[in-house]
């Protein structure tokens, strides 16, 4: 007989994303790694603007909708007033990287004792599929109709290796949840961001390589086939600053 999964008890609802969207696996692993941790009933979420703050719609759980690009502020803000609270941003790569940068970097830069989830679908996802900072060489988009062209708007961004090499971060990583393989590495990252933060260790911050089929034009497996093929080939995954002693 198969053993059921139970469900988080902080997941009260099903989610509003897109079908194929990789946001509510991220979601539901969160959720998973702050049961296990205890501290689901201890947890706030400052949420980006975007697909990201549908976040709210699936978690019965303190959680505040951010000015655009501005959760990492605000999540610095939270952890210095209630530093017992495990405070997790959660924005896309949009919000966090384009329209919020000097806050996301900022936050970073001071290591700041908070954990930032970053979705990475290479575009503005929720208004309309426009050009990010992590839209890929030649991809279109519809600020980019032609295909992105780096030699005008510059390279792709990766924050996780940037943070990790410059910054004195506890720990820093980026997954995807193109397999069933890669999502159970992803929980292993989700967690020791997670358990970073709750040691006091610093800032810790993990990037999730996820399909957006709505706008790549894509279904379901083919989007994830999409990350496999393309997306890794440019955005490696692994842990590019592991926790100290770990």
């Amino acid at each position: 007989m198969a053993l059921s999964r139970k469900t988080p008890a902080i997941i009260d609802r099903e989610t509003s994303f897109c079908p194929g969207c990789g946001h509510g696996i991220v979601i539901r692993l969160i959720a998973e790694c702050l049961q296990e941790l205890e501290q689901d009933q201890n947890v706030i979420f400052p949420i980006g603007v975007g697909c990201s703050s549908l976040l709210g719609g699936g978690l019965e759980t303190d959680r505040l909708h951010c000015p655009h690009g501005r959760a990492s502020a605000v999540a610095t803000g939270m952890k210095r007033v209630k530093p017992g609270v495990t405070i997790v941003a959660y924005q896309g790569d949009g919000d966090a990287y384009s329209i919020g940068i000097a806050e996301t970097l900022n936050a970073a830069y001071r290591n700041e004792n908070i954990t930032m989830i970053a979705i990475n679908n290479t575009n503005f996802g929720m208004t309309g599929g426009q050009m990010s900072w992590t839209t890929m060489p030649g991809q279109k988009t519809t600020t980019s109709p032609m295909g992105r062209d780096c030699s005008r708007s510059g390279e792709p961004f990766r924050f996780p290796e940037l943070v990790a090499s410059q910054f004195g971060v506890a720990y820093a990583a980026r997954g995807a949840v193109s397999s069933p393989k890669r999502i159970t590495t992803l929980k292993k990252y989700i967690r020791n961001a997670l358990e970073a933060q709750i040691n006091n260790e610093g800032y810790s911050t993990v990037e999730v390589l996820s399909p957006c089929p709505t706008n790549w034009g894509l279904d379901a497996v083919g989007a994830m086939k999409r990350i496999e093929e393309e997306i890794m080939q440019y955005y490696p995954l692994g842990e590019f600053k592991k926790r100290e002693g770990r």
